[in-house]
């Protein structure tokens, strides 16, 4: 079984990488720094970010 190093506090979920750990505490706290130039959306992660500024563009993913 993969190793689990860090916990979080809320819940203990356990996650592998710190990354991670951070990333889910955001579902906790509902920060959400990532925001949007175009529009007043925000999100918790990055890749959600990336995704959503397509839809300003234009881009599709394939």
């Amino acid at each position: 079984a993969p190793e689990h190093p860090v916990t979080g506090r809320e819940c203990g979920k356990s996650f592998r990488w710190s990354s991670r750990l951070a990333h889910h505490l955001r579902s906790h706290t509902g920060e959400r720094p990532y925001k949007c130039p175009e529009c007043p959306k925000a999100f918790k992660g990055s890749s959600a970010l990336l995704y959503h500024l397509r839809g300003h563009t234009g881009e599709r993913p394939y």
